[in-house]
């Protein structure tokens, strides 16, 4: 968000938050995007703002509902007020629990796949509505092919992420695994190492498709110790999210911190060929 948009935001959150009759002296932005997330003090809460209309905040709020009560590991919403999507001057607010953030265990990798296989197990008894993963790859394809979209991208570079992405599809489809309710994006950046464990948040590209697609979002070492995983889908869904990740990276409404280099080092490692390295451990660097 431009620092004007902050400025909104953040005033919309904190009047927001003092309307509800939480205690907020200040606001410490620890994220900006394409939305803001906020630490309100004194009161302790995180909050997601995010320009209305441009969000899906209420799917978010829905599933982590859904999610807490088959005590599944995932960020809790903010016990103290109704939870809900929020709007307040042009803006979708919502309000969570804020967790002070604490060194993983020497096992981080094992509790890693393990609260992640935890997800995977919760997400199978929640039934709602979700886009399925190849209508985002769909997206990022017609991403690159619109010229329009992203217009810095190379014809050569183009090609290749177009390529990449039909083969990669082609060969995941052929596989014809079990498909499921996923997080979409598990990766490092989207786990929190707290005193109640490892929690999984932002679930805004939630959608369906196999386990693999997810496990291809984390290090190497933990996907190793995901249990009863297609190795042969895992590599293609690597490739897959690493082609997917490029394409958005040069989307010219990307606002993704220094998001350009990060796609230039994708396009890099789809040109070197396997082994694919994992997206989290791209994430984690």
């Amino acid at each position: 968000m431009e620092a004007e948009i902050v400025s909104r935001a953040m005033a919309a959150a904190t009047a927001l938050a003092r309307e509800l009759r939480l205690r907020v002296d200040d606001a410490v932005v620890i994220c900006n995007s394409n939305k803001l997330a906020l630490h309100l003090l004194p009161c302790g809460v995180f909050a997601r703002v995010a320009v209305a209309g441009q969000e899906v905040a209420a799917l978010e709020v829905e599933l982590a509902l859904r999610l807490s009560a088959t005590s599944s590991p995932v960020a809790a919403l903010e016990p103290r007020v109704e939870p809900r999507v929020y709007e307040r001057d042009g803006f979708a607010v919502t309000l969570w629990t804020h967790y002070d953030v604490v060194t993983p265990d020497l096992d981080c990798p094992g509790a890693y796949a393990d609260a992640l296989h935890r997800l995977h197990t919760g997400m199978r008894s929640v039934e709602i509505t979700t886009p399925h993963f190849l209508d985002r790859v769909a997206e990022a394809e017609q991403l690159v092919t619109h010229r329009d979209e992203s217009p810095a991208l190379t014809e050569a570079d183009r090609h290749l992420l177009v390529s990449t992405l039909q083969s990669a599809r082609e060969r995941i489809r052929n596989r014809d695994a079990p498909e499921q309710l996923l997080h979409g994006e598990p990766h490092p950046g989207n786990l929190l190492s707290t005193r109640d464990g490892l929690l999984f948040i932002d679930f805004e590209t939630c959608c369906r498709g196999p386990v693999e697609f997810d496990v291809a979002h984390v290090p190497e070492e933990v996907s190793a110790r995901y249990p009863d995983i297609d190795q042969v889908l895992l590599v293609e869904c690597r490739r897959l999210v690493l082609a997917m990740v490029a394409a958005w990276r040069w989307d010219i409404r990307d606002e993704f911190p220094d998001g350009r280099r990060h796609g230039r080092n994708i396009l890099s490692l789809l040109r070197e060929g396997p082994p694919w390295p994992t997206l989290g451990a791209l994430v984690a660097e």
